[in-house]
């Protein structure tokens, strides 16, 4: 570990004494190491704001002070970087910043404290910052503490003293933790678009949940909020109740009733093709085509990616992965699509969101892909990855409560809405278990319907693990909803038939539904061959289907040469994001061979 100089000695002298005294305004330099009353900016209302903070805690000072004084190096103009010597110390001094309204981004603790160990403080530190990344420094011999951490107090990450070089050790994981804060930070920020509306209104629900599947910045504020901000600012663009849904734009255009087509044009989350004919057409923006998307662009094909809604795809609206190789604490959905939607433009991949493929027409070597709105693309390959959707509840009141109350997939928008309810969660693969955890952080219970009779015939051993230690999820196996009653406009009831054949009413708040997969594929009816499911055929599953050249298909080839399948669509897939990934690199590679061969 670097040594300090001496500046940098007197400048942490007071450390011990900063540690618990009012957040930010400590009276020496090493207050946060940075001077807590100094201005970090100004807010819209013209009073100073402070930068978030990055706390640090470890009992041992000369720790402390290096690892305070190796994170202000990189982070400091961005960040507060605040110390303190003990647990106790750090939760008092949470307490403080979360009554001064500050934000804390990262808080990095020591795990062996005499008082409080580190992973007890971040359990505690959780409650008073959920939103805050958290680290645990370990030596070698506290690994196992650190995976348990892991398991049991959500730990994003945990961290091996030494770190030196902290270019190495320290600084990247840092960094990206920073990064996952800011973007979340972002989207709840109070400027950006501001979406009115009803709780219980489908095309409320759906503008949301498209500003947060596409991490466009803004809030929804619900017109039956009990602090007026909504009617107050709904009087201010001259409307009234009958123009919701109504979104206000960052410049304060108002937005009466738009379409999600329509808002994705205003802000420029839509675009156009920038080029006539590409190399590869990557259409579905899930992880098999995020995948192709990096590694066609890296490879130096010309690459357009085209997903309907937003990146990501299903996995996207995940709310913790946990098996993703390289992901010891788990990561979301969410952040999958974010780091791999950012490394894909970075390659130089193009993505058009919001934009539907229609139709696929064969023209001699060329492949056209028909978009909604009347635009085409023209490429040499095609790389078909649209993923699926969950299939329709076809029992009563289902589609009418489509949006008010039943939603398909994780719909996280309306997870923090659902606090001290009762939700319902219809399902029994991994997805379904990944949103009953997820939704029993905010909900009074959280019932699980499982037509099986056990959960282990469908969903990760882990999964199961953590369900079961989770104390307001009630599994009920055998068991399935036939019909769903409404009041007021929104779910109200469901009534469940049990493994013995009793029917029972149930009041619900909100149901979710994980079942079955839809394969997006009904745009290639009599083009490209499909099961008798509508899903994709590729390989050798396409000799019998009128394979046109003398030669056989490659692995991932559907019955129309040079246009590939990967990831969920793709008959007999792994339904696992790590699959999906592979089966879209390995598409880009095949799709060298038939460029070569032609």
């Amino acid at each position: 570990m670097a040594t300090e100089t001496e500046p940098e000695r007197n400048a942490e002298a007071t450390a011990g004494a900063d540690a618990g005294t009012a957040a930010g305004d400590h009276a020496g330099p090493a207050a946060g190491d940075h001077a807590g009353t100094a201005d970090d900016g100004a807010s819209s209302h013209g009073r100073p704001t402070r930068l978030a903070a990055i706390l640090c805690v470890d009992d041992e000072p000369a720790v402390l002070a290096a690892v305070a004084r190796d994170l202000r190096r990189r982070f400091g103009e961005r960040y507060r970087v605040m110390r303190a010597g003990s647990g106790t110390d750090a939760l008092e001094l949470l307490e403080e910043l979360r009554r001064r309204g500050d934000h804390v981004a990262l808080i990095v603790s020591d795990q062996r404290m005499p008082a409080m160990s580190g992973t007890d403080f971040l359990t505690r530190a959780r409650e008073i910052y959920p939103e805050a990344r958290r680290a645990l420094l370990t030596a070698y011999s506290d690994t196992a503490a650190a995976i348990a951490a892991i398991n049991e107090a959500n730990l994003d990450y945990y961290l091996l003293k030494p770190w030196d070089p902290p270019e190495e050790g320290l600084y990247p994981v840092v960094g990206d933790l920073l990064e996952i804060w800011e973007g979340k930070a972002e989207l709840h920020q109070r400027g950006g678009v501001r979406v009115l509306g009803h709780r219980f209104s489908k095309p409320t629900h759906d503008l949301r949940d498209f500003i947060a599947r596409n991490r466009v910045p803004g809030r929804w504020l619900d017109i039956e909020g009990g602090d007026g901000e909504a009617r107050e600012l709904l009087a201010a663009c001259g409307m009234g109740e009958d123009c919701l849904p109504v979104v206000v734009l960052e410049d304060g255009t108002p937005l009466k009733q738009p379409s999600v087509a329509d808002l994705a044009r205003r802000l420029g989350v839509s675009a156009a093709p920038s080029a006539d004919h590409y190399d590869l057409v990557i259409v579905g923006g899930g992880p098999a085509g995020l995948a192709a998307a990096v590694y066609g662009a890296s490879e130096g094909l010309r690459t357009v990616m085209v997903e309907s809604e937003a990146p990501g795809g299903q996995a996207g609206q995940s709310s913790r992965i946990e098996n993703y190789l390289g992901f010891p604490s788990g990561l979301s959905g969410s952040d999958l699509a974010r780091r791999a939607t950012t490394q894909a433009r970075r390659l130089g991949a193009e993505l058009l969101t919001v934009s539907k493929a229609t139709a696929l027409r064969v023209e001699g070597a060329g492949r056209i892909i028909e978009l909604t709105g009347g635009a085409q693309l023209s490429a040499n390959s095609v790389i078909i990855s649209s993923g699926v959707s969950y299939r329709r509840m076809q029992a009563p009141g289902f589609a009418e409560l489509t949006g008010a109350g039943v939603y398909y997939g994780a719909a996280l928008t309306e997870a923090r809405a659902c606090a001290d309810q009762h939700v319902v969660v219809i399902g029994g693969a991994n997805s379904a278990g990944q949103a009953a955890v997820y939704f029993a952080n905010f909900a009074r219970r959280v019932t699980m319907l499982v037509r099986a009779d056990s959960l282990a015939k469908s969903m990760s051993h882990y999964l199961i693990e953590q369900i079961e230690a989770t104390p307001n999820i009630e599994v009920r196996t055998g068991s399935e909803a036939i019909a769903a009653e409404g009041e007021d406009g929104h779910l109200a009831r469901l009534t469940v038939r049990g493994p013995d054949g009793t029917e029972s009413a149930e009041t619900v708040d909100a149901c979710f539904v994980f079942i079955g997969a839809a394969p997006r594929t009904d745009w290639l009816d009599g083009v490209v061959a499909r099961d008798e499911k509508g899903f994709i055929l590729a390989g050798l599953d396409v000799r019998e289907h009128g394979w046109p050249l003398s030669r056989p298909p490659y692995t991932l080839e559907t019955s129309v040469p040079g246009v590939f399948v990967a990831g969920d669509v793709r008959a007999r897939s792994i339904k696992r994001v790590a699959s999906a990934v592979g089966e879209g690199s390995m598409a880009v590679s095949l799709i060298h061979q038939y460029l070569a061969d032609g």
